[in-house]
C-alpha cells in the first residue's frame, strides 16, 4: 500500500469564472430592467406603440436572461469543489450565456413577427405619451449599460491572452443590456418620425430592423459558447504552436493530441509523445508553462525499436 501524501500531485478542478462585482451589478441590472419592463409594457398597449412594446416584450426575456446570469453565477460557486463535477464547474456561466443567447433568439422572433402584423395592421398611436416613456427606457438602458461594461471591460484587460478570461455569463447579460438600449433608440426615432412626419410605417418598421441586429448578437453568443459546451478543439494555429514547442525538444513527436476549453478562462489538453529520449511528464508539462493549460495530461511513450521511425 501506498503511504506517502499525494497532495504534490493532486490538484483542484474549479474552473469556474466567479466575479463577485459582475454578479452584484447583474442584480441591480435586472432589478432595473424589471421595473422598466413593467412600465413600457403597460405604455405600449395603453399609446398604441409597437416599438415601444416590443421593447417592454424585449426587456421582459432580459429579466429572465438576467435571472439566468445570476443563477449560473450562484450554482458555479456553490458546487465549484464539488468532486462528482469531472472539470468542476467552468461551464455553467457558458451554459447561462447559451441560454441567454437562445432567449435573445426568440425575442427577435416575437418582435418580427409582431412588427410585420402592424406594418400591414397600423394602430393609432400616442406618440407624446409614448416618446417619454421611450426616453425613460433608454435612460435606464444606459444606466445598465455602465453598470455592466466597467466590470465587462476590466474582465478583458488581465491575463495572458485577454480572451483566456472572457465571462460568457457577463457578456451576454451586456448584450442584453445593449439590445434594450437599441430598441430604445429606434423606438424614439420611429415615434419622433411618425410624430413630425407623418411615417406611422417607421413604428414596425424599426420593430424589425431591431429584431434583425438582435438576432445577428445572439448568434455570434451562441456560436461562441456552444463550441465550449460541445469542447470543441481550439484554433489550429494555437495547437500547432504546442507541437512545435514539444517536437523542438529532443527528437519528440506528437501522436495525438487533444485541447478544449473547460471553461471561459481554462484549457485542457491530452497528449501522446513518442520519443527516443523519455522524460518525467513534469518535464513536457513545463514545455508548455506558457499556454495556459490549466489541466494538462501527458503520455510518454519510449521508442526501443532501431531504427525507429516516427512519420512526419
Amino acid at each position: 500500500m501506498h503511504i506517502h501524501n499525494l497532495d504534490n500531485w493532486q490538484h483542484g478542478h474549479d474552473f469556474a469564472v466567479i466575479h463577485e462585482k459582475g454578479e452584484k451589478r447583474t442584480l441591480q441590472v435586472l432589478l432595473l430592467t424589471a421595473v422598466t419592463m413593467v412600465v413600457e409594457i403597460v405604455a405600449g398597449q395603453i399609446f398604441g406603440s409597437m416599438a415601444l412594446l416590443a421593447d417592454g416584450w424585449h426587456m421582459g426575456t432580459h429579466v429572465a436572461a438576467f435571472s439566468i446570469t445570476i443563477f449560473a453565477y450562484r450554482y458555479a460557486k456553490r458546487h465549484a469543489d464539488n468532486p462528482s463535477y469531472s472539470f468542476g464547474t467552468g461551464k455553467v456561466s457558458v451554459l447561462g450565456g447559451f441560454a441567454s443567447a437562445v432567449a435573445l433568439v426568440v425575442v427577435a422572433l416575437i418582435m418580427a413577427m409582431e412588427s410585420v402584423s402592424r406594418l400591414f395592421n397600423p394602430q393609432e398611436i400616442h406618440f407624446n405619451e409614448a416618446i417619454i416613456v421611450a426616453i425613460l427606457g433608454l435612460i435606464i438602458n444606459l444606466v445598465s449599460a455602465y453598470l455592466l461594461k466597467d466590470h465587462h471591460s476590466h474582465d478583458h484587460s488581465h491575463g495572458h491572452e485577454q480572451h483566456h478570461h472572457h465571462d460568457h455569463n457577463l457578456k451576454a447579460a451586456y448584450f442584453h443590456v445593449l439590445a434594450d438600449a437599441l430598441t430604445s433608440v429606434l423606438a424614439i426615432l420611429a415615434l419622433f418620425t411618425g410624430k413630425y412626419i407623418g411615417w406611422n410605417w417607421m413604428d414596425p418598421v424599426m420593430g424589425i430592423v431591431g429584431s434583425l441586429v438582435i438576432a445577428r448578437w445572439s448568434y455570434g453568443l451562441i456560436k461562441d459558447t456552444s463550441s465550449i459546451l460541445l469542447d470543441q478543439s481550439v484554433d489550429g494555429e494555437r495547437e500547432q504552436k504546442i507541437k512545435e514547442k514539444i517536437e523542438a525538444d529532443a527528437d519528440n513527436r506528437v501522436t495525438d493530441i487533444h485541447i478544449w476549453k473547460l471553461g471561459s478562462a481554462d484549457y485542457s489538453a491530452v497528449i501522446s509523445i513518442v520519443t527516443h529520449f523519455p522524460k518525467s511528464p513534469d518535464h513536457y508539462k513545463n514545455l508548455l508553462a506558457g499556454f495556459d493549460i490549466s489541466h494538462l495530461t501527458v503520455e510518454v511513450n519510449p521508442c526501443h525499436d532501431e531504427p525507429c521511425i516516427i512519420p512526419p
